[in-house]
C-alpha cells in the first residue's frame, strides 16, 4: 500500500465531503431510492458514530465509519474509497482499522448493509474475506431484494 494513514476525521473538510457526496450519488445509480441506506454528511455527526478518513500525503484516498447500535453491536457505514485508489488496499485498511476499534470497544458483534447488485460485488467479497457472512435484517432495516446483510462475530461470550 502507498503511505497511506487513517485520521479520526471532523467532516469539516470540502474533501470528505465532496467524496460522501459522490457516494451518495453512485449509491443513488444502483440502488432505488428506498433502498439507499448510505448517511450524508450531517447524519454521520452524530455521537453513535466515530468517522475516520484515510490519506495519501495530501489526497483524501477514502473513508469509514463505526455506529454504535448498542453496547454489544456496531455498524459499519461509509465505507467509500475514491476510484483513483482502488485495488491499492485502502478499503482492506479501513476494514481493518474499523474491526480493530470495534473489538477494542468491545462489540460482541459487528453487521453491515450493502447493496445486492453486481456493482456492490467487490465489497461483498471485501467482507466475507474478513469472515463477515450473510444475515438477516438487523437494527432498523427490513428484508429488501436490493440489500444484502452480513455480520461477524467479534468476541465470543458463550
Amino acid at each position: 500500500m502507498p503511505g497511506f494513514t487513517i485520521h479520526p476525521d471532523d467532516l469539516t473538510s470540502p474533501e470528505i465531503a465532496e467524496l460522501l457526496a459522490d457516494h451518495l450519488r453512485e449509491m443513488n445509480r444502483h440502488s432505488p431510492p428506498e433502498s439507499v441506506h448510505a448517511l450524508d454528511l450531517e447524519k454521520l455527526k452524530k455521537p453513535d458514530i466515530s468517522f475516520w478518513s484515510i490519506w495519501n500525503g495530501v489526497e483524501l484516498v477514502g473513508c469509514g465509519a463505526l455506529k454504535e447500535l448498542d453496547p454489544t453491536h456496531a455498524e459499519i457505514k461509509s465505507m467509500r474509497t475514491d476510484p483513483k485508489f482502488r485495488g491499492q488496499g485502502a478499503g482492506r485498511l479501513m476494514l481493518r482499522h474499523i474491526l480493530d476499534e470495534a473489538k477494542q470497544r468491545g462489540y460482541n458483534r459487528l453487521s453491515l448493509e450493502t447493496g445486492s447488485m453486481a456493482a456492490f460485488e467487490p465489497a461483498r467479497r471485501l467482507y466475507a474475506s474478513h469472515g463477515f457472512t450473510e444475515c438477516g435484517p438487523f437494527a432498523d432495516y427490513i428484508l429488501d431484494p436490493h440489500s444484502v446483510f452480513m455480520t461477524l462475530k467479534l468476541l465470543d461470550t458463550e
